[in-house]
């Protein structure tokens, strides 16, 4: 920030202070405002944003604490200074517990002064820049309310984006909690019908009579109950998009129904004869393996054949574990405003715990973890205790799915690690490798001496 930029407030019952002050700070190039009491000092706190608040402890009326107080409230990310010519410990204790960022004792150095609001205006351009490099960071990983910056999810985007501009049926694969519906709706947004709807179906969440009418509408005495004619989500979805969710779970009649529809774009509702044409953009998922359903005889070949156009798989979180940081700032983010709570970070070792977990529920399961931990927390920081996870060993165990040769050599790694409490000589041996070849192991997939998955950061430290 520059320092025209940067507005400085200064508060003292003492005019000569509030002139010397004034004077000393404008020539460092500074914008001042002066106010000689606490309420004069909190109409401008509301009036208008202050970068520095320097304030008199001892004033009439309002003391500097009491000022400093409901300055916080203001304007938090404003920073003070307390002036005073009778410093002690409990004074100094008191403020900084407030939020002071340091004191001054009069009669002071201007010197003294002039480097102080140097080092406040240094940290709060870092924190200006750390705010922003957050900011760009995100939009940079971010597709729509995906979050991602694994090269495979990157590559998911990419697909998503171009898949989006065509009129083409989607089927959306991957694991429950994956984000599925979230993806078909980011899909939806980038397309040219996104000023439609978008309209969702939970195929699995009903059953056969009630999936056809909701799909399809009734007529009025089409079945017990039916006392009017209802559209259904295909007319609903005209123009739009439908996201037909758990795809795989359809019976076999409305397989064949769905097969109409795709092929010619018309249907008629249940127990009736009038045709309804629809101009709708399809989007199916599901988390069950469709070629093995067809090969079982369970989903016709013709209409995995229909949905199959452009298949976008998305993978789970236990094989993008680099997110996890960022999808944990994410919902503290996301969280916090929803809860009105404000959480600063979760703490080294939770962060641990939370890499090392299996994550069958995968980014639902995350949120859900997170958000428990944010309940239960007593303080700024979530701990390993508030995430209600069982440690975990870090070789992964029990977590499902195949695996390539080099996850089994990481695992064997963690394991070897753990077992040998992080000894490297020994583990290197058990290994029958040298330490040189296993700290670049270690380096390569991000493990530290303990064989727990780590951030850059907490590996580089441990290696």
């Amino acid at each position: 920030m520059s320092r025209e930029r940067t507005r400085i407030l200064i508060v003292d019952d003492e005019e000569i202070v509030r002139e010397s002050l004034s004077g000393w700070l404008e020539k460092d190039g500074y914008t001042l405002g002066t106010a000689p009491d606490g309420m004069q000092a909190l109409a401008l706190l509301k009036a208008e944003p202050w970068s520095i608040l320097l304030v008199d402890l001892k004033m009439p009326g309002m003391d500097g604490l009491q000022v400093l107080e409901e300055a916080k409230k203001l304007q938090p990310d404003v920073s003070a200074v307390i002036m005073t010519a009778y410093a002690t410990v409990d004074t100094a204790v008191a403020a900084m517990k407030i939020g002071a960022y340091d004191y001054l004792v009069k009669p002071f150095d201007p010197e003294e002064l002039s480097l102080m609001i140097q080092k406040i205006v240094a940290q709060q351009s870092l924190v200006r820049e750390n705010v922003i490099l957050r900011k760009v960071l995100k939009r940079e990983y971010r597709f729509r309310d995906l979050l991602s910056k694994s090269p495979g999810m990157q590559a998911v985007f990419d697909l998503a984006r171009t898949a989006a501009k065509s009129q083409s049926t989607i089927l959306v694969l991957g694991e429950s909690g994956t984000g599925k519906e979230l993806l078909a709706r980011a899909i939806h947004a980038e397309s040219p019908r996104r000023q439609a709807a978008f309209i969702d179906v939970s195929c699995a969440a009903l059953t056969e009579t009630l999936l056809e009418s909701e799909l399809f509408g009734h007529e009025k005495g089409a079945f017990t109950g039916a006392v009017g004619r209802r559209r259904g989500k295909f007319e609903l979805a005209h123009g739009g998009t439908i996201f037909l969710d758990e795809i795989g779970d359809i019976t076999p009649k409305l397989q064949l129904d769905l097969l109409r529809v795709l092929e010619e774009r018309r249907f008629a509702r249940v127990g009736g004869n009038e045709t309804v044409q629809v101009d709708v953009r399809i989007v199916a998922a599901t988390n069950r393996d469709l070629k093995k359903a067809v090969a079982d005889g369970d989903f016709r070949e013709d209409l995995f054949y229909r949905l199959n156009v452009i298949p976008i798989a998305l993978p789970p979180l236990r094989d993008r574990r680099e997110d996890i940081p960022l999808l944990v700032d994410h919902f503290l983010e996301l969280l916090g405003a929803e809860m009105s709570r404000h959480i600063d970070s979760v703490s080294p070792e939770a962060m641990r715990l939370l890499m090392a977990h299996c994550w069958p529920g995968n980014v639902r399961e995350l949120r859900n973890v997170i958000e428990r931990g944010m309940v239960v927390t007593t303080s700024s920081v979530i701990q390993a205790a508030d995430l209600g996870l069982l440690p975990t060993a870090p070789v992964l165990a029990g977590c499902e799915g195949p695996v390539s040769l080099e996850e089994v050599e990481r695992r064997h790694i963690c394991g070897v690690l753990h077992d040998t409490g992080g000894n490297i000589s020994q583990a290197a041996r058990v290994l029958g490798i040298d330490r040189a070849t296993l700290y670049n192991k270690m380096r390569k997939y991000q493990v530290g001496r303990d064989g727990a998955p780590e951030t850059g950061e907490a590996e580089a430290e441990s290696v």
